[in-house]
């Protein structure tokens, strides 16, 4: 189970090299494969979510025709299906592939196009897995409500929900309330990234002032809870209201030590926030740039916090619980594909 995962962020590296090759895209550092990969990896390890998305720019810049957008979207099912996911949100902003004269609507439909292929070809080798689609508006252009209403025209064809990514900092979620008061009366769902780069204004507003469903990241709602030296917790009035309405915090543990946010994964406060039952999820973020799989950020916890079996069972149950699609999907999910795999687990 998988709600944070960026379509941009997770090519292969011999699909970046490819394309650049067949698109005419001559901006790559290398286009040898493993050193591509490698270069992804040191490039997005700086320490700054700035610096963190300028790699983007590459595999942004190969994505500029339909040809390439159906591959790597048909790519990530497969990759996806292949660690073990059996539902995924992938999201992208239309807006970023369209440098070609791509309309948003043919960039839509070209992504569509591509996860129904990764689908059946998943399918066909015995698997099964599920997509769902969000659509981003880049927090700091002013194309909020144009996405935003591209989400609501195709959400029958597995377009989930909304959100806003780019730079939080200086770029707070307030300037798009145009765009998450259509999605309400739509009756659409709506995550946003919040608590990442900023701290709790960001994610007061995305909550209280837009309605978000779910904060992607989040992680920074640790900041308004405190501890005596004898361990008794103190939740903020914010925090405490995020735990009680059971907000889900789409959390990236690797990538969130990346970009600075937290310092290394034992000083990640996901052990505070799931020992205090907030509703935390685990996701992957940018599969390329952080080097990573829904498996070794589980391994990654096990090895620093000791969870096991059990835990992750309750992390992905967080998730399919949180996903934006129908509830009779969900509870089918959990009880016919989440709970008997981990019961063969165990």
């Amino acid at each position: 189970m998988l709600l944070h995962d960026h379509l941009d962020g997770g090519l292969r590296p011999a699909t970046v090299a490819e394309l650049a090759d067949a698109t005419g895209y001559a901006g790559l550092p290398t286009t040898d494969p493993a050193e591509l990969g490698s270069w992804f990896r040191r490039a997005a390890d700086s320490g700054s979510l700035v610096s963190y998305l300028e790699t983007f720019a590459h595999t942004c810049g190969v994505m500029q025709t339909e040809e390439a957008l159906v591959r790597v979207a048909a790519e990530a099912v497969e990759d996806l299906a292949a660690d073990g996911v059996v539902y995924a949100e992938v999201r992208y902003a239309p807006e970023l592939f369209v440098e070609r004269g791509l309309s948003l609507d043919a960039v839509v439909e070209a992504v569509q196009a591509g996860f129904t292929e990764g689908t059946r070809r998943v399918a066909a080798n015995g698997g099964s897995i599920r997509v769902g689609t969000l659509l981003c508006a880049m927090r700091q252009h002013a194309r909020a409500l144009e996405i935003a209403s591209l989400a609501v025209r195709y959400r029958d064809v597995g377009v989930a929900g909304f959100d806003i990514a780019g730079p939080e900092d200086g770029f707070p979620p307030t300037r798009n309330l145009d765009a998450f008061e259509y999605l309400r009366q739509n009756n659409a769902h709506f995550t946003i990234h919040a608590g990442e780069a900023f701290g709790l204004p960001s994610i007061w507003e995305a909550i209280q002032h837009c309605g978000a469903e779910r904060l992607g990241h989040g992680v920074r709602i640790a900041e308004d809870i405190k501890a005596d030296a004898d361990g008794t917790v103190h939740l903020g009035r914010l925090a405490a209201y995020v735990r009680d309405r059971r907000i889900p915090l789409e959390i990236c543990p690797t990538s969130n030590v990346q970009t600075g946010t937290v310092r290394s994964i034992a000083e990640h406060p996901i052990g505070l926030l799931a020992k205090l039952r907030f509703r935390v999820t685990v996701n992957t973020d940018n599969r390329l740039m952080s080097g990573c799989t829904m498996t070794s950020e589980f391994a990654a916890l096990h090895e620093t916090f000791g969870y096991g079996i059990d835990d992750f069972r309750w992390f992905t149950i967080n998730a399919m619980k949180s996903a934006f699609i129908d509830f009779d999907a969900r509870i089918s999910l959990i009880d016919d594909v989440i709970k008997p795999g981990y019961a063969a687990l165990a």
